[in-house]
């Protein structure tokens, strides 16, 4: 049976603040308001928010539980399916359990396995395809041989204003933030962030953080229009490939203040930091964004980075804790 699709509406840029504030009521009593906590002291003030601390351990839940609520009885009855190396589908999973209906989740093989196994823990059927299935899932929004609505992993204005909730938040708890740096997978997070502080604290800069090597983003700015690269894939996963969806690039490109680009090792250093001086665990793609505001290129501060999830293999989490990765 033909799947029954999401609509390929036109991106608006930026995403209207008043969807925004809507998913932040809806959302309330479902998704937790993500502590603030700060990383550094001295001349460059580095906080992170943490939405590692989601109950799924990431902020897809934020994204995945708008677009569901926005949906009609009717656009539920058979049930959902995603296109997620892993957050995105656990978002989707935890709503779909929540409301009662049947999940699924198309994923690339070779997903980190932490992932996977928290996907079926939330009841959602895992069907692994070759990346490049994957990839068209997404272009295409949706595939016909599923049923059921396709809630997309980014490029849905219902998603990226879930997201936005998270500008609300910082912009609200840490006033005398001067920029936020945001992981860039698809864009659908750090357009959101950007389209909810640019709104309420314009003079905020809202940066990529990107990791090379699978830095597309950054690429993309430097030609001035999207551009495919030779991505190399990494542990830092979530984030990085090897092009934009073409959707994405007006409102990224209209709303973003640049990217940073960050090595693979002071990805691991940030995971480090992280622990140590936050006490949890920060995936690839978070430490990503911390990595970027140590930089100095996010400026002075006081700069947020947005840990954007914390679902990391144990063994790969030991290895860098060990100076291995």
């Amino acid at each position: 049976m033909a799947s029954a699709g999401s609509a390929r509406a036109a991106l608006p840029v930026p995403i209207p603040l008043d969807e925004i504030r809507a998913a932040s009521e809806r959302l309330a009593g479902t998704t937790l308001r993500t502590p603030i906590v700060p990383l550094t002291e001295g001349e460059t003030l580095i906080y992170a928010k943490l939405e590692s601390l989601q109950p799924i351990g990431s902020f897809k839940m934020r994204g995945a539980g708008n677009a569901m609520a926005l949906a009609t009885a009717e656009q539920l009855a058979g049930g959902v399916y995603t296109a997620s190396a892993g957050n995105m589908a656990q978002g989707v999973a935890w709503n779909a359990r929540r409301l009662g209906i049947p999940c699924a989740a198309i994923v690339p093989e070779g997903a980190p396995r932490a992932k996977l196994d928290a996907i079926e823990r939330l009841g959602a059927r895992v069907i692994p395809v070759p990346m490049e299935r994957w990839w068209q899932v997404m272009l295409e929004h949706g595939d016909p041989d599923m049923d059921g609505l396709f809630i997309h992993p980014f490029a849905d204005r219902a998603v990226i204003a879930g997201n936005g909730t998270i500008g609300l938040e910082i912009a609200e708890d840490l006033p005398s933030v001067a920029a936020v740096v945001v992981p860039y997978g698809g864009g659908g997070l750090s357009t959101g962030i950007a389209s909810a502080i640019k709104a309420v604290a314009p003079s905020v800069k809202v940066l990529a953080a990107e990791v090379e090597g699978a830095a597309p983003f950054a690429a993309s700015l430097e030609a001035g229009r999207p551009v495919t690269i030779n991505a190399r894939r990494t542990w830092v996963d979530g984030i990085g490939g090897g092009s934009l969806l073409p959707e994405m690039w007006p409102l990224a490109s209209g709303l973003l203040d640049g990217s940073i680009v960050v090595t693979l090792d002071e990805v691991a250093e940030s995971v480090r930091l992280v622990a140590s001086r936050a006490r949890v665990v920060a995936e690839g793609a978070g430490a990503a964004a911390v990595a970027a505001a140590l930089t100095g290129r996010a400026g002075a501060g006081p700069a947020v980075a947005v840990v954007s999830g914390g679902n990391l293999d144990a063994s790969l989490l030991a290895g860098i804790l060990a100076g291995k990765a």
